[in-house]
């Protein structure tokens, strides 16, 4: 799964044809939670936007207002809550680092994953709008599939990290399903870095650099549990 990730670089993301910018006050941030709005790039017909959608998609259909943050790539094309989305309203979300967390027993010892010159990068993601109790949500979740070599050592999954070639093809809304679910795929672990960090990153109200600081892995001593 992919439940915390960092954007600690925002004026490096650069993406083509941008038409529209809602995105005031983007600032650095290192702990990125579900619940909180994250940036997006989506597109609508000729127009590609950059704005910011709440993390957790919430399904139009729903009765309630409860997101799902992350969207398995083996079965978005078959559960009614991502099928719509993935064929009609894909996004891409901006990232430069994720945590993933290695358990054991009822601990776990968080690590960050991040591109070996840590530059920036797009998860793949679907977005949807909820209506209901005078409120209006557009709300969107991040993709996963099965783990590279890298996160395999610490977790059985990972985000979609889309190749940059792949972008217009994501967000084109004419393509195939088909043709999409050949970019749901692992990322190069070659291209990729880790290390153990802080059991701060638990606590969603944290937020700074401190929290990517490499740390020796220390499971079962005074520990915060996740």
């Amino acid at each position: 799964m992919c439940g915390r990730f960092t954007l600690k670089t925002p004026e490096r993301i650069r993406f083509d044809r941008i038409t529209e910018y809602d995105v005031e006050n983007l600032v650095p941030r290192y702990n990125i939670a579900p619940s909180q709005d994250i940036l997006t790039v989506v597109q609508r017909g000729k127009q590609r936007e950059a704005t910011f959608l709440q993390w957790g998609l919430i399904p139009s259909w729903s009765t309630e207002a409860k997101g799902i943050i992350n969207a398995r790539v083996e079965t978005i094309d078959q559960k009614p809550s991502f099928s719509e989305s993935f064929q009609r309203r894909r996004c891409l979300i901006p990232a430069d680092g994720f945590y993933e967390w290695e358990r054991h027993g009822k601990i776990s010892q968080p690590y960050y994953f991040q591109m070996k010159d840590e530059s920036p990068f797009a998860f793949a993601g679907i977005w949807d709008q909820w209506r209901g109790n005078g409120r209006s949500i557009i709300s969107c979740a991040i993709i996963t599939t099965t783990a590279n070599e890298l996160l395999a050592k610490i977790h059985h999954r990972m985000p979609v990290i889309l190749e940059s070639e792949a972008y217009d093809l994501w967000l084109n809304e004419d393509c195939r399903a088909v043709d999409l679910k050949d970019l749901l795929v692992p990322f190069d672990a070659d291209a990729m870095t880790s290390h153990a960090v802080s059991y701060d990153v638990n606590d969603t109200k944290t937020d700074g650099a401190q929290l990517l600081r490499p740390v020796e892995p220390n499971i079962g001593v005074n520990l915060r549990l996740f």
